[in-house]
């Protein structure tokens, strides 16, 4: 492939786009004026902050709210802001305001990136968007903003700041805080931790599911004029309710009389529940992750894994891929030739396209695993922290979700960097690789004779 043609293709496009502004974001939190001490950041702390905030990820090598100084923390949550959009979906935004044509090559980025089949639809699917993102993050930040002044003693100016960049940070699916032990402190206060847990939840649904959602009319008895609901946001919604039921009710089970055991019965539900959405890749913690159990863990593991949903702020190999090859497996094993679910039947590009993302992301995390383990082997060896632990937050960086077991700023140089090239890899290359299959349809002009070979 020539390369002029390769850069002009839309995987390469957000590459470019996500690692120009990791850059930009990088040079301004090396400037002095981005740290309190008023001293210039090293490039790699730099790197990977400004990685972790615009591929919403949540790690940190430093304490958000004591190191980075008001415009460092104002940076972090730009970045956070336009990661979890999208940079190409907030640039098309501008274009589509200002009545400048999309190109073809734009628009097929843009309807296989946010899931929708007419381009047609692209503009009024944008404006919803970015509309009630903006609505979700105001009223985050307005409860709270209230609930720190009223229940927590922080002065206005405090509050308002506090709230917005942390309802920023969870719609976005973000888990910077600006506090040293994330939202630990905030246990016994459901306000905080319900609210922060709808903004994820709504932040990693997707925009397709939402836009759907908008123009579904629930009151309607009549069929036609009540719409349609499609197989994609009847799965998200599906795997999502699922997800969070069996993730609320292992975490109550597992951790009743450990992490949660002093908390009152309430809260340990609430806790519960936050810590089964957060997964979600949001990266929000109110118990003390190194301190879980280890079934806890692998618990969690698997649901960072997974992620949130296709075409929103959340990571992870995604909702609806991990529900087509369960089904897919389902058919299989009762000799099924079509994977069906809510009586549709899934095609053979969108399995062929699921596998690729599982395979794919299995084989970066073996990869980057393996060179960790080299990376961090004599930190292991003195006891500094485990093997499991290191596998924790390498899932976490590559589903972009931001949960640790404090490990980050005891790593090597090496391994810092490889963790945020986890980071990166998470975050466009499900996406990139779901462009690559599905926009690349490649005419076979030849056909090899078919020979079964033993599998299994």
């Amino acid at each position: 492939m020539p390369r002029q043609h390769q850069e002009e293709s839309p995987q390469w496009l957000i590459v470019k786009a996500v690692t120009i502004l990791i850059l930009i974001g990088t040079l301004l939190l090396m400037l002095p004026v981005s740290s309190q001490a008023r001293q210039w950041t090293d490039p790699l702390t730099a790197l990977f902050m400004a990685t972790s905030a615009t591929c919403v990820t949540g790690h940190a090598v430093v304490d958000t709210g004591t190191y980075f100084s008001f415009f460092g923390q104002l940076v972090l949550m730009i970045l956070v802001q336009i990661g979890g959009l999208g940079f190409m979906t907030l640039a098309t935004v501008l274009l589509v305001v200002v009545g400048r044509r999309l190109s073809i090559q734009s628009e097929l980025t843009l309807t296989a990136s946010l899931g929708i089949d007419e381009s047609n639809e692209l503009k009024a699917m944008l404006q919803r968007t970015i509309a009630f993102t903006l609505v979700m993050e105001f009223l985050g930040a307005l409860i709270l903003t209230f609930r720190f002044y009223w229940a927590h003693n922080f002065t206005w100016p405090t509050a308002l700041y506090h709230g917005l960049f942390h309802s920023v940070g969870a719609y976005c699916n973000a888990g910077l805080a600006l506090y040293p032990d994330n939202l630990i402190r905030f246990q016994t206060d459901p306000t905080i931790l319900l609210t922060v847990a709808t903004l994820i939840v709504m932040g990693g649904i997707g925009f397709h599911v939402l836009y759907n959602l908008s123009r579904f009319k629930f009151w309607q008895l009549n069929r036609i004029e009540r719409g349609r609901l499609t197989l994609h946001t009847k799965m998200v919604c599906y795997s999502t309710v699922t997800l969070l039921l069996a993730g609320w009710i292992l975490f109550l089970a597992l951790e009743w009389r450990r992490t949660l055991a002093p908390l009152p019965w309430v809260d340990k539900m609430t806790c519960a529940l936050f810590q089964s959405i957060t997964p979600r890749t949001a990266g929000f913690n109110v118990v003390d992750m190194a301190e879980v159990n280890a079934s806890t863990r692998f618990m969690t593991m698997i649901l960072m894994f997974i992620g949130g949903s296709p075409g929103s702020t959340a990571g992870g190999i995604k909702t609806t891929t991990t529900l087509v090859l369960i089904f897919t497996c389902i058919a299989m094993i009762r000799g099924k030739r079509e994977t069906t679910l809510f009586s549709r039947s899934l095609s053979v590009r969108v399995i062929e396209e699921s596998s690729g993302i599982l395979l794919l992301s299995l084989a970066v995390l073996a990869l980057l695993f393996g060179a960790l383990l080299m990376s961090e082997s004599d930190l292991i060896l003195q006891g500094r922290f485990t093997t499991e632990a290191l596998m924790f937050d390498t899932i976490s960086a590559l589903g972009t979700v931001g949960l640790s077991t404090g490990i980050m700023p005891t790593l090597t140089p090496v391994g810092k960097l490889l963790i945020t090239v986890c980071m990166f890899i998470g975050r466009v290359g499900p996406l990139t690789v779901a462009l690559v299959v599905g926009l690349k349809d490649t005419r076979q002009l030849v056909r090899y004779p078919e020979e079964d070979v033993m599998v299994g």
